[in-house]
């Protein structure tokens, strides 16, 4: 007889695993401009080794030198993330080239040309609420891969306080499960401003009203209503909850005075009015009939490796001495690493900048009504790149043209058939926004009404595709809208 508990059995299994370079460059795509610079700031004053150019000919010849002289002893660790033991070998990488590149780190000015100060910008003397948040996440028991989890959140929150990606997508760039990532979304939404980092309004609401039941009875009531009847509460169908629940009606009232006084934008707490400004991740502008893309990284600083503990390693390696050797070698890579993780992203934000003009030419060329249809499976394609790495490079990043400032995810939207073929759903959505602001607020439409006026202009599409678009767009329905005659 088998014992089937003691059968073993053999088979393969692919795993992928990420090295910290790969990580490294994961982590700095997802980034801000502003986020990048502070990111920036924070490694040169955490790895001695990373050094900010002041004379960039002296600089570059010295490291040219210096790394010559150690032989390929002080090498980037292969891409698996293997270390064989003792030093590691060099990959055959020009580290000259890299940081000469004029292409790759130099500053490109375009709409700041001459200068590297940006103008009219004021110096805030504020916390942002990036760096907010940032702060207080340091003063919690996170682990490593908690902290970097809670990171990917607050750098996905917008200026309102919401989050603006999906969880799989963090649990992706962290290498983690989703049920990981809510674990750590509800430790950020407790956080101040409470509330932050919601996923909608009714989950904003419903966090504030946790933090007061203890101290509010009436935000018991409230926060049932909001929990279980929210549809209702937000329609202002009363009667209806009255109805389902034992409340009366004065109950009703104290609760919608308590949710009242909630903040329904928590992130709107630390905007600054002076501060409250987005500064643009590229610039497409149009230069002699030709669509020029650049990144808009003038106060990104020049790096390069210290010559002095460059020298140091190696003198550190003839005298034998492991302990110190082991630590600047660490170092060291650890610095190469981050200087061609910057030149990485900028290469990978170009192409993917360059990609999406392609695709939506006509909306540079000729306006917004012409925005085609385009998902991130496109550009991936296009660039023949991972989806995640595109998610990444759009998520949060802005760019200048000649039409406004737009956020790279504005250009990726569902297609919708129409009479004269397929448009995208964002042409639809600013239809529904223009046709709600020229109408009779005394006579507001309704869903059908706004479906017949698109379908007069050539747009057909469903009364309820129409009520799923103006929610979308926070339009409330037509009776909500009725704005009463004085």
């Amino acid at each position: 007889m088998i014992d089937l508990r003691q059968t073993q059995h053999q088979g393969l299994e692919l795993r992928q695993t990420l090295s910290p370079q790969q990580i490294l460059l994961s982590s700095l795509l997802q980034l801000p401009i502003i986020a990048l610079e502070q990111k920036i700031k924070t490694e040169v004053e955490q790895n001695p080794v990373l050094e900010i150019d002041d004379d960039v000919e002296e600089t570059a010849e010295e490291n040219a030198e210096t790394e010559q002289a150690l032989e390929g002893e002080v090498g980037e660790q292969e891409l698996d993330g293997e270390q064989e033991d003792g030093d590691l070998e060099a990959e055959e990488i020009d580290w000259d080239e890299i940081l000469n590149d004029p292409d790759g780190f130099e500053p490109q000015y375009s709409q700041y040309s001459g200068q590297k100060e940006r103008p009219d910008i004021p110096n805030p003397q504020r916390l942002s609420l990036t760096d907010h948040l940032l702060e207080q996440i340091n003063l919690l028991q996170f682990d490593e891969l908690e902290h970097e989890i809670a990171e990917q959140i607050i750098f996905n929150i917008d200026d309102v306080g919401y989050l603006s990606t999906d969880l799989e997508i963090i649990a992706a760039n962290t290498s983690t499960t989703v049920a990981k990532v809510e674990e750590v979304l509800k430790e950020v939404q407790h956080l101040e401003p409470v509330g932050i980092g919601s996923r909608n309004l009714r989950e904003c609401l419903r966090i504030q009203l946790e933090d007061k039941i203890e101290e509010n009875p009436d935000a018991k009531i409230a926060f049932d209503i909001v929990d279980n009847y929210f549809d209702d509460f937000a329609n202002k169908r009363f009667s209806k909850i009255e109805q389902k629940t034992d409340y009366t009606k004065d109950d009703l009232v104290l609760a919608q005075k308590v949710i009242e006084r909630l903040n329904p934008k928590p992130g709107e707490a630390l905007l600054d009015p002076e501060t409250n400004y987005i500064v643009p991740d590229l610039i497409v502008e149009r230069i002699d009939g030709e669509f020029v893309i650049s990144l808009n990284d003038g106060n990104i600083p020049k790096l390069h490796l210290s010559n002095y503990y460059l020298t140091l390693y190696q003198k550190g390696k003839k005298a034998g001495d492991k302990e110190t050797k082991d630590f600047l070698k660490k170092k060291i890579d650890s610095a190469r690493w981050f200087i061609n993780s910057i030149h990485q992203r900028r290469t990978t934000m170009l192409r993917v900048m360059r990609a999406i003009v392609q695709r939506q030419y006509d909306f540079f060329d000729k306006g917004k009504e012409h925005l085609k249809p385009m998902i991130l499976k496109d550009i991936a394609e296009d660039v023949d790149m991972d989806i995640s790495t595109i998610s990444r490079v759009t998520n949060g990043k802005y760019v200048q043209t000649d039409r406004g400032v737009y956020e790279l995810k504005y250009f990726f939207t569902e297609s919708i058939k129409t009479e004269d073929g397929e448009v995208s759903n964002r042409v639809i959505k600013d239809q529904i926004k223009d046709i709600v602001a020229e109408e009779d607020k005394q006579k507001p439409l309704s869903d059908s009404k706004i479906a017949k006026k698109l379908r007069e202009d050539g747009y057909t599409i469903a009364r309820r595709t129409v009520a799923k678009y103006r929610e979308q767009q926070n339009i409330p329905v037509a009776r909500l809208r009725r704005e009463i005659d004085a």
